[in-house]
């Protein structure tokens, strides 16, 4: 009798064995890396881009949530998260912090870490920003792709400009709360309307009913053209800002295409779904043990200025035959 109870206690422990060791291998198993992605609009306006960050890292071998997980983080204008942000991604030992687009996002990652990689998208010359030594050699925890957003300003406005040939008077929109592209991109927009002959009034803007607010000083100016800098959030109110613009009767220049698909007049900017790609390509190679100070900066392989001809119809503009032809996508 003895025996057989001794058999049945060794049976029930090994069977209790047995049930735990599923929960025990599976807490051996090392936890996926996180990407900390961090990007100035909102979760619902950016699809695409979000698609073309996926491709990149499945590229380089990782597929989100079954090899690395990756937490989104919007701003929707909110770059006053980004201290405290970057504060509890380097708390937590993330793997890679991902800033697509935006240098207040890059800047702020920057500024939190020198250990932790970082992938950025910059609007602007990385190395004057101090993200990196050089293009060839970053150097530090950083890389990423220059998107040429602050220099193509100028063009953008001499293309708007083509447009409305007759314009003299046209208001800049920008976000002080991203100070330091916003400076930017206004300097570089007031030393071209200077060799333009163009008038600037400047706008300001960070939240939703600033924006109601500017449309509305603009509307009593009755400026001839509007020039919006190339912000995240300002993108993620297309919906908003196309509109007013719309029925302002004002033609504008915005910074990012899908304010164009959405009824704007027309941008010219770097093909932004490929910086999403190139910085999915990039964190995935940091994931399999690449150093940031040895991949080089990208610059953008392709550029595209995009016109919607059924809103310059609407406006009354021609669209003149050597835009047409430097056009990359025409919205019929």
């Amino acid at each position: 009798m003895q025996l057989h109870q001794s058999r049945r206690r060794e049976f029930i422990t090994l069977m209790g064995v047995a049930a735990a060791w599923p929960l025990y291998a599976r807490a051996q198993q090392p936890a996926m890396p996180v990407i900390g992605f961090v990007n100035g609009g909102t979760t619902d306006t950016y699809p695409d881009r979000v698609s073309a960050f996926r491709k990149g890292l499945e590229e380089s071998g990782y597929v989100e949530g079954r090899n690395v997980t990756v937490e989104y983080h919007w701003l929707d204008g909110r770059y006053d998260r980004l201290p405290a942000l970057m504060a509890d991604f380097v708390r937590r030992r993330v793997a890679v912090i991902a800033t697509p687009y935006g240098n207040a996002a890059s800047l702020a990652a920057k500024a939190a870490t020198a250990t932790i990689p970082i992938v950025f998208g910059a609007g602007g010359d990385p190395v004057k920003l101090g993200l990196v030594d050089s293009f060839s050699r970053p150097g530090g925890n950083a890389t990423g792709v220059n998107i040429y957003g602050v220099d193509l300003v100028g063009k953008r406005l001499a293309l708007l400009l083509e447009l409305v040939p007759n314009a003299a008077r046209v208001a800049v929109l920008i976000n002080p709360a991203n100070l330091a592209y916003s400076e930017a991109t206004l300097q570089n927009a007031q030393e071209a309307a200077r060799t333009m002959g163009l008038q600037i009034q400047v706008y300001k803007a960070a939240t939703i009913s600033e924006i109601d607010g500017a449309f509305a000083a603009m509307a009593k100016e009755r400026l001839d053209a509007l020039f919006l800098a190339a912000d995240s959030f300002f993108g993620s109110r297309r919906m908003q800002i196309v509109p007013s613009a719309a029925r302002s009767r004002v033609p504008a220049a915005y910074g990012d295409r899908e304010s164009v698909e959405a009824g704007g007049l027309m941008t010219y900017n770097t093909n932004v779904a490929s910086v999403f790609r190139q910085i999915g390509v990039y964190a995935g190679k940091i994931l399999m043990g690449s150093k940031p100070a040895n991949l080089p900066v990208v610059r953008p392989i392709k550029l595209e200025l995009v016109v919607n001809l059924r809103t310059a119809k609407t406006l009354g503009i021609t669209v003149p035959k050597t835009v047409l032809a430097f056009a990359h996508d025409v919205i019929e």
